[in-house]
Protein backbone atom coordinates (compact mmCIF):
# COMPACT_ATOMS: atom_id res chain seq x y z
CA UNK A 1 0.00 0.00 0.00
CA UNK A 2 1.02 3.64 -1.17
CA UNK A 3 2.02 5.25 2.14
CA UNK A 4 3.10 8.69 0.53
CA UNK A 5 2.93 12.22 2.10
CA UNK A 6 0.11 14.34 0.60
CA UNK A 7 0.16 17.61 1.24
CA UNK A 8 -2.21 19.97 -0.79
CA UNK A 9 -2.79 16.98 -3.17
CA UNK A 10 1.03 16.81 -4.05
CA UNK A 11 2.86 13.32 -2.92
CA UNK A 12 5.78 12.74 -1.80
CA UNK A 13 7.76 9.30 -0.82
CA UNK A 14 9.81 10.32 1.90
CA UNK A 15 8.07 11.73 5.09
CA UNK A 16 11.60 13.45 6.09
CA UNK A 17 11.96 17.18 5.14
CA UNK A 18 15.63 18.54 5.11
CA UNK A 19 17.03 22.05 5.43
CA UNK A 20 19.82 23.62 3.49
CA UNK A 21 21.75 25.25 6.53
CA UNK A 22 24.20 25.48 8.44
CA UNK A 23 26.49 22.51 6.73
CA UNK A 24 30.51 23.23 6.93
CA UNK A 25 30.02 23.43 3.12
CA UNK A 26 27.62 22.89 0.11
CA UNK A 27 29.61 19.94 -0.95
CA UNK A 28 28.69 18.03 2.71
CA UNK A 29 25.39 19.60 2.08
CA UNK A 30 24.77 18.10 -1.25
CA UNK A 31 26.08 14.51 0.16
CA UNK A 32 23.82 14.70 2.98
CA UNK A 33 20.41 15.62 1.24
CA UNK A 34 20.65 12.43 -0.56
CA UNK A 35 21.95 10.13 1.83
CA UNK A 36 18.34 11.62 3.94
CA UNK A 37 16.24 10.36 0.91
CA UNK A 38 14.17 13.26 1.60
CA UNK A 39 12.04 14.70 -1.63
CA UNK A 40 11.50 17.97 -0.35
CA UNK A 41 14.26 20.66 1.54
CA UNK A 42 14.42 24.33 2.71
CA UNK A 43 15.61 27.08 2.18
CA UNK A 44 15.77 30.45 3.13
CA UNK A 45 15.16 32.80 0.71
CA UNK A 46 17.30 35.26 2.58
CA UNK A 47 20.49 33.17 1.88
CA UNK A 48 19.46 32.39 -1.55
CA UNK A 49 21.62 34.48 -4.41
CA UNK A 50 18.62 35.47 -6.19
CA UNK A 51 20.38 38.56 -8.32
CA UNK A 52 24.36 37.93 -9.31
CA UNK A 53 23.84 34.61 -11.43
CA UNK A 54 27.86 34.76 -11.53
CA UNK A 55 28.45 34.10 -7.88
CA UNK A 56 28.57 30.33 -6.11
CA UNK A 57 24.45 29.62 -5.06
CA UNK A 58 22.95 27.26 -2.52
CA UNK A 59 20.88 26.11 -6.11
CA UNK A 60 23.60 25.09 -7.71
CA UNK A 61 24.09 22.33 -5.12
CA UNK A 62 20.51 21.03 -5.01
CA UNK A 63 19.03 19.24 -8.08
CA UNK A 64 15.84 20.72 -8.89
CA UNK A 65 14.58 17.94 -10.32
CA UNK A 66 15.41 15.37 -7.87
CA UNK A 67 14.06 18.09 -4.75
CA UNK A 68 11.02 19.86 -4.17
CA UNK A 69 12.42 23.22 -3.04
CA UNK A 70 10.31 24.84 0.77
CA UNK A 71 11.66 28.11 0.60
CA UNK A 72 11.25 29.78 4.01
CA UNK A 73 11.25 33.17 5.51
CA UNK A 74 13.68 32.68 8.35
CA UNK A 75 14.90 36.02 10.50
CA UNK A 76 11.57 37.92 9.56
CA UNK A 77 10.02 39.24 12.52
CA UNK A 78 6.72 40.64 10.81
CA UNK A 79 4.01 39.30 8.92
CA UNK A 80 4.61 41.94 6.75
CA UNK A 81 8.28 41.15 6.32
CA UNK A 82 7.36 37.54 5.98
CA UNK A 83 5.09 38.26 3.40
CA UNK A 84 7.25 39.99 1.04
CA UNK A 85 10.17 37.08 1.92
CA UNK A 86 7.41 34.97 0.25
CA UNK A 87 6.66 36.85 -2.55
CA UNK A 88 10.46 37.26 -3.48
CA UNK A 89 10.68 33.69 -3.38
CA UNK A 90 7.64 32.89 -5.74
CA UNK A 91 8.67 35.85 -8.44
CA UNK A 92 12.28 34.32 -8.70
CA UNK A 93 11.21 30.66 -9.40
CA UNK A 94 11.62 29.00 -6.08
CA UNK A 95 7.93 27.71 -5.58
CA UNK A 96 4.44 28.74 -4.15
CA UNK A 97 5.18 26.41 -1.49
CA UNK A 98 6.14 27.96 1.39
CA UNK A 99 7.14 27.35 4.69
CA UNK A 100 5.64 30.68 6.84
CA UNK A 101 8.13 31.64 9.87
CA UNK A 102 7.07 34.85 11.93
CA UNK A 103 9.35 35.03 14.87
CA UNK A 104 8.41 36.18 17.96
CA UNK A 105 11.45 36.71 19.76
CA UNK A 106 14.94 36.36 19.18
CA UNK A 107 16.29 34.59 21.67
CA UNK A 108 14.34 31.86 21.54
CA UNK A 109 12.69 31.97 17.99
CA UNK A 110 9.45 30.91 19.34
CA UNK A 111 6.80 32.15 16.68
CA UNK A 112 4.49 35.27 16.85
CA UNK A 113 1.39 33.37 16.55
CA UNK A 114 -0.41 36.80 15.76
CA UNK A 115 1.60 37.45 12.98
CA UNK A 116 1.20 34.19 11.78
CA UNK A 117 -2.00 33.80 11.27
CA UNK A 118 -1.99 37.40 9.63
CA UNK A 119 0.54 35.92 7.03
CA UNK A 120 -1.13 32.73 6.59
CA UNK A 121 -4.66 34.40 6.00
CA UNK A 122 -2.51 37.21 3.41
CA UNK A 123 -0.78 34.49 1.28
CA UNK A 124 -3.46 31.51 1.23
CA UNK A 125 -5.44 34.42 -0.79
CA UNK A 126 -2.35 35.11 -2.74
CA UNK A 127 -2.87 31.23 -4.15
CA UNK A 128 0.27 30.28 -2.23
CA UNK A 129 0.61 26.51 -0.11
CA UNK A 130 0.69 27.94 2.75
CA UNK A 131 2.93 25.40 5.73
CA UNK A 132 3.48 27.68 9.00
CA UNK A 133 5.56 26.87 11.93
CA UNK A 134 3.84 27.20 14.85
CA UNK A 135 4.48 26.59 18.72
CA UNK A 136 2.84 23.13 19.71
CA UNK A 137 -0.64 24.74 20.94
CA UNK A 138 -3.59 23.08 20.11
CA UNK A 139 -5.52 26.13 19.69
CA UNK A 140 -3.50 28.09 17.16
CA UNK A 141 -3.03 24.69 14.76
CA UNK A 142 -6.73 25.22 14.44
CA UNK A 143 -6.79 28.67 13.59
CA UNK A 144 -3.87 28.49 10.74
CA UNK A 145 -5.72 25.59 9.38
CA UNK A 146 -9.63 27.47 9.38
CA UNK A 147 -6.96 30.28 7.79
CA UNK A 148 -6.23 27.70 5.18
CA UNK A 149 -3.15 26.68 6.12
CA UNK A 150 -2.29 23.05 4.13
CA UNK A 151 -0.46 21.71 7.14
CA UNK A 152 0.48 22.47 10.66
CA UNK A 153 4.66 22.69 11.57
CA UNK A 154 4.22 22.88 15.68
CA UNK A 155 7.71 22.85 17.02
CA UNK A 156 8.83 19.56 18.95
CA UNK A 157 11.68 21.93 21.40
CA UNK A 158 13.40 25.26 20.35
CA UNK A 159 15.11 25.71 17.13
CA UNK A 160 18.56 23.79 17.53
CA UNK A 161 18.17 22.62 21.02
CA UNK A 162 18.06 18.95 20.45
CA UNK A 163 16.18 18.05 23.19
CA UNK A 164 13.58 16.07 21.39
CA UNK A 165 9.71 16.36 21.32
CA UNK A 166 9.23 18.23 24.82
CA UNK A 167 5.34 17.84 24.93
CA UNK A 168 4.01 14.73 23.04
CA UNK A 169 0.77 14.66 24.93
CA UNK A 170 0.22 18.30 23.04
CA UNK A 171 0.91 17.06 19.61
CA UNK A 172 -1.50 13.59 20.40
CA UNK A 173 -4.38 16.82 21.12
CA UNK A 174 -3.03 18.55 17.54
CA UNK A 175 -3.41 15.60 15.39
CA UNK A 176 -7.24 14.99 16.87
CA UNK A 177 -7.99 18.50 16.63
CA UNK A 178 -6.55 19.15 12.78
CA UNK A 179 -7.21 17.63 9.80
CA UNK A 180 -4.44 18.55 7.81
CA UNK A 181 -0.77 17.08 7.97
CA UNK A 182 1.03 17.99 11.06
CA UNK A 183 4.82 17.92 10.54
CA UNK A 184 6.77 18.47 13.38
CA UNK A 185 9.53 21.56 13.12
CA UNK A 186 12.52 21.57 14.95
CA UNK A 187 13.83 19.69 17.97
CA UNK A 188 15.03 16.88 16.80
CA UNK A 189 18.40 16.10 17.82
CA UNK A 190 19.35 12.27 16.93
CA UNK A 191 17.49 8.88 15.11
CA UNK A 192 15.69 7.85 18.38
CA UNK A 193 13.81 11.40 18.28
CA UNK A 194 12.96 10.76 15.12
CA UNK A 195 11.57 7.96 15.49
CA UNK A 196 9.41 8.75 18.60
CA UNK A 197 7.98 11.83 17.08
CA UNK A 198 7.29 9.39 13.62
CA UNK A 199 5.62 6.92 16.55
CA UNK A 200 3.06 9.48 17.79
CA UNK A 201 1.45 9.48 14.46
CA UNK A 202 2.44 12.67 12.92
CA UNK A 203 2.63 13.01 9.14
CA UNK A 204 6.65 14.25 9.04
CA UNK A 205 9.27 15.74 10.58
CA UNK A 206 10.97 18.16 9.77
CA UNK A 207 15.02 19.34 10.84
CA UNK A 208 17.80 20.66 9.83
CA UNK A 209 20.53 21.64 13.09
CA UNK A 210 19.90 18.02 14.00
CA UNK A 211 21.60 16.53 10.47
CA UNK A 212 23.78 19.86 10.09
CA UNK A 213 25.62 19.67 13.38
CA UNK A 214 26.06 16.06 13.63
CA UNK A 215 30.01 15.52 13.61
CA UNK A 216 29.33 13.02 10.21
CA UNK A 217 26.23 14.76 8.99
CA UNK A 218 26.12 12.35 5.97
CA UNK A 219 25.90 9.52 8.53
CA UNK A 220 23.53 11.24 10.68
CA UNK A 221 21.31 12.04 7.32
CA UNK A 222 21.05 8.08 6.30
CA UNK A 223 20.69 7.68 10.38
CA UNK A 224 17.06 10.05 10.25
CA UNK A 225 16.37 8.79 6.90
CA UNK A 226 15.91 5.11 8.91
CA UNK A 227 14.42 6.52 11.84
CA UNK A 228 11.65 8.52 10.14
CA UNK A 229 11.09 5.18 8.01
CA UNK A 230 10.58 3.22 11.46
CA UNK A 231 8.88 5.23 13.75
CA UNK A 232 6.08 5.71 10.24
CA UNK A 233 6.03 1.66 10.46
CA UNK A 234 5.76 1.24 13.68
CA UNK A 235 3.13 3.33 13.84
CA UNK A 236 1.20 1.79 11.36
CA UNK A 237 1.87 -1.89 12.77
CA UNK A 238 -0.04 -0.72 16.09
CA UNK A 239 2.50 -0.82 19.05
CA UNK A 240 1.05 -3.01 22.10
CA UNK A 241 -0.49 -1.63 25.07
CA UNK A 242 1.55 -0.47 28.67
CA UNK A 243 0.77 -2.64 31.28
CA UNK A 244 2.28 -2.31 34.84
CA UNK A 245 2.86 -6.18 34.97
CA UNK A 246 4.30 -9.15 32.88
CA UNK A 247 2.29 -10.76 30.65
CA UNK A 248 3.67 -14.63 29.70
CA UNK A 249 4.50 -14.64 25.77
CA UNK A 250 4.24 -18.54 26.11
CA UNK A 251 0.34 -19.14 27.32
CA UNK A 252 0.14 -22.11 29.70
CA UNK A 253 -3.20 -22.92 28.00
CA UNK A 254 -2.94 -26.83 27.21
CA UNK A 255 0.44 -27.59 28.53
CA UNK A 256 0.90 -31.21 29.59
CA UNK A 257 0.95 -31.44 33.39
Amino acid sequence: MSDDLVIAGRKFRSRLIVGTGKYESFEVMQQALEASGADVVTVAVRRVNLTDKSKESLLDYIDRDRFTLLPNTAGCYTAQDAIRCARLGREAGLSDLIKLEVIGDERTLFPDNEGLLEATRVLVKEDFVVLPYTNDDPVICKKLEEAGAAAVMPLGAPIGSGLGVQNPNNLRIILETVSVPVIVDAGVGTASDATITMELGVAGVLMNTGIAGAKDAVSMARAMKLAVESGRLAFRAGRIPKKLYATASSPLEGVLT
